[in-house]
This record gives structure tokens, C-alpha cells and sequence, in this order.
């Protein structure tokens, strides 16, 4: 079993926790944006209370260890590797809930590049522990709007992991689809599954809009957040979203298996 201090040097060595890729300047962008009420970076939440930039960047700090000093605003943000550990704890234990309980569970990435072995590994064990990993929707279109204007995606599923591909795009040594930040793929895929009598998730698993689109719509979720999202921190905060863990959601898709294997071991999941 991965210990925690093996863990914890992996997540700093990987550039997952600690200081990371993402910038300053980017995250202080989004949480400007975010207290403007932008879609773009609500991403399906949206705030019961007044979220300002300094609310913001206290709830930031609180959650990912990045600095609370509105006048930092430049450099290299940086997370807590014992907030990124203690939330994949509780992330460990919600998933080994629904392993007890055999529960209706969907998963799904706007980051497949780099997240979906992740959240893939996740699936294949809940699906041997009897849970059903659910794939509504399949093939259905999706509109999103990107910032080449409006373009058409259609939903998928790779290891029982939804994603979006770019309509008529080819998959050549099986691309894995698209980035998205939108919460219309899971509200698009609840929407199908609903209309077609069920069954419905009881939990949510992935990023961006889908977990926060499926918190908002009242299904539990839960995921990974980076310090330039801090919708996912937000539902935490006012309660429609279970578990997020800040970590940076863009390193090497490799780098995450020691997570994967931490978390499964913790589950109680491990193969």
C-alpha cells in the first residue's frame, strides 16, 4: 500500500501539489471573473451568496493552500499537499460508500487528456464491486460554445467515463476528446437518462461542469478542482458539491496513478 508521506513526495515531486504550473495572474483572472457571474468560469454552479474576489481568494486559501494575499499577484500558485491528501481521503471514503451500497454512479472529464485513466481505474473498480457505472446519452450531440464560437460535440464514453469529441472528428491512435469546462454534457446526460425512465446516478464523479452541473441539479458529486476553478470550491462551500481535491488537473496523465492506487487501497477497492 502507498503510505501517505510516499504519496505526499509524489504530489510534490509530480508538481500536483505544492507549487504548480498554474499561474497567479490565471487564477486571479478566473476569480474576477467568477464574481462577475461569468458562465464561462461558473461553470453550472450557481451561488446562493455574494462571491467577491477577496471572498474568493480567503475560500482559496482555505481549500488549496494558495496564498491569501490579495497582493500576491504574480508567480506560481501553490497547493497544500495535506489539503490535496485529506481531501482525497474523504474522497476515498464517499467512494467506498457507494462500493458498500452498490450504488448507480457516473463518471465524467472535461480534462480526458489527462484525468481519464484516473476517473477510469475508478470505474473498472466500482463496476467489480457491483456498482453500475452508468452511460447515458452515448453518442448524443452537444452544443458548446467555445472561444471559436459555437461548436457542435458529440458525448462518449471510454471505460465508462463520459467526454465529448468534436463532431466528425476522427479518433487516430484513440483520441481522447475534448477539453471542456461546460456543464451541458452532464446535464445533457442526466436529461437523456431521465427522459428514458432512469436509472438515475446517485453520485457524480469527475471535473469542471460536470460535477459542478450535476450539483447544482441536486446529485451528489464529487472531483478534482484546480486553484484556477474555484466553482467546484464554491459548491463545497454552500453544500452541492461532496468532496472536491485541489490538485493540479493538467500534470502528465501518468503522474495521477499513485492517487488512483492511494485511493482504491483507502476504498478498500484495490485489485
Amino acid at each position: 500500500m502507498l503510505s501517505v508521506g510516499a504519496l505526499r513526495a509524489h504530489l510534490l515531486a509530480a508538481r500536483i501539489a505544492g507549487p504548480v504550473a498554474t499561474s497567479r495572474e490565471e487564477s486571479l483572472r478566473s476569480y474576477r471573473l467568477f464574481a462577475a457571474r461569468d458562465p464561462r468560469v461558473l461553470i453550472g454552479i450557481d451561488p446562493e451568496l455574494a462571491w467577491g474576489q477577496p471572498e474568493l481568494i480567503e475560500l482559496m486559501a482555505r481549500r488549496c493552500g494558495v496564498s491569501a494575499d490579495p497582493r500576491h499577484t504574480s508567480g506560481h500558485d501553490v497547493i497544500d499537499p495535506e489539503l490535496t491528501l485529506a481531501a482525497l481521503d474523504a474522497f476515498a471514503e464517499r467512494i467506498a460508500v457507494a462500493a458498500r451500497r452498490g450504488a448507480k454512479v457516473l463518471f465524467g472529464t472535461g480534462h480526458p487528456h489527462c484525468l481519464l485513466g484516473f476517473y477510469a481505474a475508478l470505474a473498472d473498480a466500482l463496476s467489480a464491486a457491483g456498482c453500475d457505472v452508468l452511460t447515458p446519452a452515448q453518442g448524443r450531440r452537444v452544443d458548446i460554445t467555445t472561444r471559436f464560437g459555437l461548436r457542435t460535440h458529440n458525448l462518449d464514453y471510454v471505460r465508462g467515463v463520459a467526454l465529448v469529441r468534436p463532431a466528425g472528428a476522427e479518433r487516430p491512435g484513440g483520441e481522447p476528446g475534448a477539453h471542456t469546462h461546460s456543464p451541458l454534457p452532464v446535464r445533457t446526460a442526466l436529461a437523456a437518462a431521465a427522459e428514458a425512465g432512469g436509472p438515475l446516478p446517485e453520485l457524480v464523479i469527475g471535473d469542471h461542469g460536470w460535477v459542478c452541473g450535476a450539483g447544482q441539479l441536486g446529485f451528489e458529486a464529487m472531483g478534482l478542482a484546480d486553484t484556477d476553478d474555484p466553482a467546484p470550491f464554491v459548491g463545497e462551500a454552500e453544500g452541492r458539491v461532496s468532496v472536491v481535491v485541489p490538485l493540479d488537473d493538467a500534470v502528465r496523465s501518468a503522474y495521477y496513478g499513485p492517487l488512483t492506487r492511494y485511493v482504491l487501497n483507502r476504498a478498500c477497492l484495490s485489485q
